[in-house]
């Protein structure tokens, strides 16, 4: 990324710079030690549409700022509010005025392959109708044009990770570039490589692209014990079992551990998490009939900072291990140690592979077109923790037609045999007290 900075710089052009990698590598930290670095005095700005994601880092670095006395809470929270953006409103305020251009030279922009597509631009949310008349990477790359002199954009691309719809992918990135003729781009093989369509910039190698292996991140760092955790998390949910469980066996393991029982999670959890080690509980937005496991209270947007920041005997923390965090609040951020509660939503399909489903009025209904978001709801939970994740399956309740025990016998027979070991005993103890601190 420095390199192309620099190159930019020297050249006066515009670049985009795209950066993929697997759950873990680290791309969020790449793109904050860019935003943070050298670049911050020519103007910099990390812009993400995961608002919890902007909500923590802001609060843990306002906190830190307050915490070294660099200055005081009002001040530290303006500096966090302009170095970290939420990217809709980025690009929504930016759009209103064509005639502005913004005062940032170089943008991160988070989980790119999930910029907005036309239609969701136009569309907007169910809580703010759309102010966009093109797709996301389009007015991206159009605001950031109107700069005088060099511009970049650090694409921050993560496999697999799609899990909402209008998501345009690598391929409206490549669309876009290749159209305006002023910009060129920088991006690993990956990028041209990957076997879906959507997530590819082009075809070949146009001659606005210049390939450079070193953007692809493909070493896990926040699984810190077991770096076969990713792939063994890939094959797992592709369906290929067999794989998964060779993967385990010559790693002599994997990080994960199976339970049935909600007690036996929680008091694992609060062994393992000792010291500074925080743990917390995750499960599936779409897992609604968690709720009759006690497992339905989902973290919300004005709690999120708390969760992840504050620290037992602080009820609002996660170690309290009283409410879950969805993909939605823990995608692009972790816990030391994780427990997993796995719905009835995502089970095992006996022709083979998954099936997904998600539950409307008082019954599951087959969610064909949202198997792959699904998919990777349980990719971004499976690869929260640093440490070990804890796989909770209940055991369902004859009587209850939402949770037949068969569905999770089968759950728990097929993670058992994809190489995921049984859970020991741990004694019930207390959650370990902490600071406040960063994660």
């Amino acid at each position: 990324v420095g390199r192309a900075v620099a190159d930019a710089r020297r050249d006066g052009a515009r670049t985009v710079v795209f950066v993929t990698g697997i759950p873990g590598a680290g791309k969020t930290l790449c793109g904050l030690n860019t935003v943070f670095g050298s670049a911050r005095q020519e103007g910099a700005a990390f812009l993400t549409g995961n608002t919890p994601l902007v909500t923590v880092l802001r609060e843990a670095l306002a906190r830190d700022a307050i915490a070294r006395r660099e200055c005081g809470a009002a001040e530290a929270r303006r500096r966090v509010r302009a170095a970290l953006q939420n990217v809709h409103r980025f690009l929504e305020d930016n759009a209103a005025d064509p005639k502005c251009h913004p005062p940032e030279r170089l943008i991160v922009f988070d989980e790119a392959q999930r910029a907005w597509d036309e239609a969701k631009a136009r569309a907007g949310t169910q809580r703010r109708p759309g102010r966009l008349t093109m797709s996301e990477p389009a007015h991206t790359l159009e605001i950031m044009a109107r700069r005088p002199g060099w511009a970049v954009v650090v694409a921050l691309i993560g496999n697999g990770q799609e899990i909402n719809t209008g998501e345009a992918g690598l391929a409206e990135w490549g669309r876009v570039i290749a159209a305006r003729g002023d910009w060129r781009a920088v991006a690993a093989p990956w990028a041209i490589e990957a076997a879906d369509p959507v997530q590819r910039l082009a075809d070949d190698v146009p001659a606005w692209l210049t390939i450079d292996p070193d953007l692809d991140l493909t070493v896990p760092i926040r699984s810190v014990r077991e770096t076969a955790a990713a792939a063994w998390v890939d094959a797992l949910l592709e369906g290929r079992f067999a794989e998964a469980r060779a993967i385990a066996e010559a790693a002599g393991g994997v990080p994960f551990l199976l339970t049935r029982d909600p007690g036996a999670m929680r008091a694992a959890l609060r062994v393992l998490a000792r010291g500074e080690r925080r743990a917390g509980l995750v499960r599936s937005s779409v897992a609604k009939r968690l709720r009759a496991d006690g497992l339905g209270p989902e973290v919300t947007g004005d709690e999120v900072a708390e969760w992840f920041l504050n620290r037992w005997p602080d009820v609002r923390g996660s170690d309290a291990l009283e409410v879950c965090a969805t993909e939605y609040a823990c995608q692009g951020l972790e816990l030391d140690v994780v427990g997993l509660a796995w719905g009835n939503d995502f089970l095992p399909d006996p022709r083979g592979g998954w099936r997904a489903r998600h539950f409307a009025g008082t019954r599951w209904h087959r969610a064909e077109k949202d198997h792959a978001f699904i998919r990777n709801t349980y990719r971004v939970l499976l690869t929260r923790a640093r440490y070990e994740t804890v796989i909770y399956v209940p055991r369902g309740d004859a009587a209850d037609a939402t949770r037949p025990p068969a569905e999770f016998d089968a759950i728990a027979e097929v993670l058992a045999a994809a190489g995921v070991g049984a859970l020991v005993e741990f004694a019930p103890g207390p959650v370990a007290p902490g600071p406040v601190g960063l994660l």
